[in-house]
This record gives C-alpha cells, structure tokens and sequence, in this order.
C-alpha cells in the first residue's frame, strides 16, 4: 500500500470557505473550555457535527501546522489503584511520545497530573485523547494546558 505524504498549503484566511473558520472557532472554543463538549460548540458556532468531525484534523491554524507540536494536558483523578496506567494506556494507543509524567500526591481523594505529549506520530487528534481519558472511571476533569 503506497502511503499518501501529507502536503500542507499557507492561505489567506479571508479567501476560506467558512466551514474551516467555523471548525476553527469550535476548536478554540473546546480548547479555551468556553464550550465544554463538541455539540455546545457546534452549537455556538452554527456548525454542524459532521462536518466539524469531518474537517476537525484538516482544519490547522499557522502555528500548529509543524510537526513536533507539544501538547500539555491537565488531569484531576480520583485516588484509585491504576488510573495512571488507565491514562497512559489510552496514550500509547495514540502513538503519541509522552514527554514528561508529574503526579501530585492526592488531597481530600484527588491528585493532579500533568502530562506533556509531543504529537508528531500521533493517530487522531488531542481532541480524542481527552474524549477517551473522561471515559476513564474517576477521571474528574481533563483539558490541555498549554500547545505549543
């Protein structure tokens, strides 16, 4: 199987049809936690679901089109036994390279961790992975800290 290489293109956003400004602003909304699900956002930006699902990994601002891109995620946990290799496990699944793990004891049964991602191999996109950690039992929250 011959494997298609991606090729990217700089364009004036002024000349996009407005779908990719619309999945554009769903993203930040998720991303800023101005929405706190897709259908909030799509919602907000009168877009519809299947076409943010369809051009959600296509759509890319300037700044995030390189590979390398580093991701941190914040995530609240309850204190159970294994819920770090529940996370981790829902990582490697995405071929992404966890750059740093940071576990702070748990207060009052809850611990913050932080994970630094870099997802330049990564299958999917940010937006799964933290789709796929809030199905974790005793996940509380979790939502990206920083891109870089």
């Amino acid at each position: 199987m011959i494997e298609e290489s991606t090729e990217y293109f700089l364009v004036d956003k002024k000349v996009l049809p407005e779908v990719f400004i619309k999945v554009m602003e769903v993203k930040q909304r998720l991303n800023t936690g101005e929405s706190v699900s897709v259908n909030e956002a799509v919602r907000k930006t009168g877009l519809s679901r299947s076409a943010y699902y369809k051009y959600k990994d296509s759509v890319l601002p300037f700044f995030e089109a390189t590979n390398g891109k580093k991701v941190t995620l914040l995530i609240t946990v309850e204190n159970f036994q294994g819920i770090l290799s529940s996370i981790l496990n829902v990582i490697a699944g995405s071929k992404a390279n966890i750059l740093t793990i940071n576990q702070n004891i748990p207060i009052n049964g809850l611990a913050d961790i932080s994970i630094s991602l870099e997802t330049v191999s990564m299958l999917g996109s940010v937006e799964d992975i933290l789709t796929d950690i809030k199905k974790i039992a005793g996940i509380r929250s979790c939502k990206i800290l920083s891109r870089e």
